[in-house]
């Protein structure tokens, strides 16, 4: 039977729309083939990650959640989470290396241990020797939990249209909280970027602080080397202010340039360069006209071509652009210390930190790559090149002993309870 020639077309519309659904069909089909398959297999590497280093007395290895030049850092959880006799929280982030390669680690074990007693810097809860699956001692840091990610994460989720100026003010007052406590205690960061400002849930409320981690670059203030010609850098040279690039001097005032390109980065949604290698003049980032007055003002207090001349953090926290801004955090003087949970007993102290005193700060310094991870390399030796890529240089202790033996021994003390 022949169809009607108003009839025969609707006919062919529906072979072809047949057809297609049938195809989309199989695409889909073989689409969820191929996101199974990679689920399967992030799944497999998760568990080969967590396996990798081994587990704690008290604690579990969770997902990994990042990874650097100086190891990697993962979730830990509780073994026992509600066991009253705890001296953990339920949920901590461990940042783990092989010992033989720990020192970056360990160094940043002793500052955090100097920087006690402000709640925006990331907490230590200890440190513990655990063992690898193929029989190596791996050095593990226990470090407060970011679980509202990065300020990099809240960044980009803004879509390149930057936060709201609510929000900037609330985290560059939270950062200079941190900051200011920093330097007071003698320690220059050396490593500001929103990579390494973390989001930590509060209790009180269901807002996040922002807390400054990753101490690992942290040097002692106004500490050089005599009769040292050369001079190093360390960190991300987006952030780099112009006695960095200039002259390779790393003080406080470096950390407030690297802060108010954090908060422009805040307000923008961008990074302050175009390119990391548009930094190379003395010539600080475009200030945006779309803010505020009080906000550009700030950034200019931050942003002096000399660092005689910039504001300190105690100094913009009293600048009218953070007048009014709720400051829910309690006072740096009432935060209990957390003491140490595990302690290292028979290790020997020649793979463990050097002492402030004897360690070289001027003997490291860093550069970034693409993915914001900062990697050791030597400023004499080390030409920038938009052609070329950054390499890592390792560093290996030559004087490094074998362990023999580790003891592990929880010390046991009473917590109060507004800890």
């Amino acid at each position: 039977m022949k169809l009607p020639k108003d009839l025969q077309h609707l006919g062919m519309d529906s072979v072809f729309k047949n057809g297609n659904e049938k195809k989309r069909s199989l695409i889909s089909s073989e689409s969820w083939v191929v996101n199974d398959e990679r689920k399967r297999r992030k799944q497999e590497h998760e568990v080969l990650e967590q396996s990798k280093y081994g587990d704690g007395m008290a604690w579990f290895r969770g997902c990994l959640i990042g990874k650097g030049c100086f190891g990697s850092v993962y979730v830990a959880n509780l073994k026992k989470p509600k066991s009253r006799y705890s001296s953990f929280p339920p949920i901590m982030a461990v940042k783990s290396a092989e010992v033989s390669v720990s020192s970056s680690i360990q160094k940043e074990k002793e500052v955090l241990n100097n920087l006690r007693g402000c709640r925006n810097v990331i907490r230590c809860f200890g440190e513990e020797i655990t063992t690898g699956e193929n029989g190596q001692m791996v050095y593990n840091l226990l470090l407060e939990y970011g679980s509202g990610g990065t300020l990099a994460d809240l960044i980009n989720k803004s879509g390149r249209n930057g936060l709201p100026e609510s929000d900037v003010k609330r985290h560059t007052r939270s950062i200079l909280h941190g900051l200011r406590h920093i330097h007071n205690n003698g320690y220059v960061h050396c490593d500001l970027k929103p990579e390494n400002i973390l989001l930590v849930g509060t209790s009180s409320n269901r807002r996040f602080t922002a807390k400054i981690g990753d101490l690992g670059l942290a040097k002692r203030a106004k500490q050089s080397k005599k009769n040292k010609v050369v001079r190093f850098q360390r960190g991300t040279p987006m952030y780099f202010s112009p006695e960095v690039l200039t002259d390779g001097v790393q003080e406080a005032p470096s950390d407030i340039w690297a802060f108010g390109c954090i908060v422009s980065e805040m307000f923008t949604g961008k990074p302050p360069w175009n390119s990391k290698l548009e930094n190379k003049n003395d010539e600080p980032p475009s200030i945006p006209s779309s803010i505020s007055r009080e906000a550009r003002s700030f950034l200019k207090g931050c942003f002096s071509r000399k660092a005689c001349f910039r504001w300190t953090a105690e100094m913009l926290l009293a600048h009218p652009f953070l007048e009014g801004v709720d400051d829910d955090e309690e006072d740096d003087d009432e935060v209990e210390e957390l003491c140490e949970v595990l302690d290292i007993n028979a290790i020997s102290s020649s793979i463990m930190s050097e002492s402030d005193d004897d360690y070289d700060d001027d003997e490291v310094s860093m550069f970034s790559l693409s993915d914001g991870s900062s990697y050791i390399s030597e400023y004499e030796l080390h030409c920038w090149s938009e052609e070329e890529d950054v390499s890592c240089f390792s560093v290996e202790e030559s004087d490094t002993v074998p362990l023999n033996e580790v003891h592990q021994y929880p010390i046991t003390f009473t917590i109060s309870s507004g800890v």
